[in-house]
């Protein structure tokens, strides 16, 4: 037996000790930021550190996880909110949010399309005692002109959602995110909140501003690293006066300071 025979085995034994490894870390980075979390979300803290985000984000392994930014807007926003909030799309930041929710006595429901991944999420619930979430399988199906979530019962989700947290459904859903607004429109506080992933599509951009002009509500493009959209409903005053954010804009000139928000996001 050659040489090389011999150490193929033992490369693939070393490779898959590696990624066992890397896996076992990985969770123990996971668990240790996650006890940080846990003790800042039922503080009265401002602000979220940006490195424990990005800890967390490294520890919870999913590279389409929404990054600190992102996260940050939506925490302190659930901070703030005094109603029901609707994820749509879970991950990381149904935990996270849920964790602060449950701190204020705040319900979310979030929407998943994926069964499995659904259930993922459930057991991290589960295992940080986060009871404030409903986890809520709905499948894309057909609209008509657009395709969304199928809702198993619109009684699922209360009336007068104050905070819609939305990073979902995924790409190449036709009408992408569209179908939250004329889906979900009367179970939408006057004054509600949407925050946007991605505000750097063309796509989302038109989104956002299709949705102020339903909602007389005023959009945002915020951030610089991964941007995204925030929409202030409004629908008591004039659904005219909105701002769109421009499709093609340079992202610097839409990034708007004093925004509220905390830093970095």
């Amino acid at each position: 037996m050659s040489d090389m025979q011999v150490r193929a085995p033992q490369n693939r034994i070393a490779r898959a000790l590696e990624r066992r490894l890397g896996k076992r870390y990985q969770q123990f980075v996971f668990w240790r930021a996650m006890r940080r979390f846990m003790r800042a979300a039922s503080s009265n803290s401002k602000e979220f550190d940006p490195a424990l985000l990005s800890e967390l984000v490294q520890g919870w392994g999913n590279t389409w996880s929404a990054q600190h930014e992102f996260l940050a807007a939506c925490l302190q926003h659930v901070r703030e909110t005094d109603g029901p909030v609707l994820e749509c799309g879970s991950g990381l930041s149904t935990v996270l949010i849920g964790a602060v929710g449950q701190a204020r006595g705040i319900r979310v429901y979030s929407l998943e399309h994926e069964p499995k991944w659904a259930t993922r999420v459930q057991k991290t619930l589960h295992k940080y005692r986060i009871h404030s979430v409903n986890m809520c399988v709905a499948p894309i199906r057909s609209y008509g002109d657009f395709d969304w979530y199928a809702l198993p019962s619109l009684q699922t989700i209360p009336p007068r959602v104050s905070l819609v947290i939305c990073d979902g459904p995924p790409g190449g859903t036709r009408g992408g995110r569209y179908g939250l607004v004329p889906v979900m429109l009367e179970k939408l506080r006057e004054d509600c909140v949407i925050l946007l992933d991605d505000g750097a599509r063309d796509e989302e951009r038109s989104i956002a501003n299709r949705w102020g002009q339903m909602l007389g509500g005023n959009t945002e493009l915020i951030g610089s690293d991964k941007p995204f959209i925030r929409l202030r409903a409004g629908r008591t005053s004039n659904p005219l006066q909105v701002a769109p954010i421009a499709e093609h804009a340079d992202l610097e000139d839409q990034s708007l300071p004093g925004n509220g928000l905390p830093h970095g996001a």
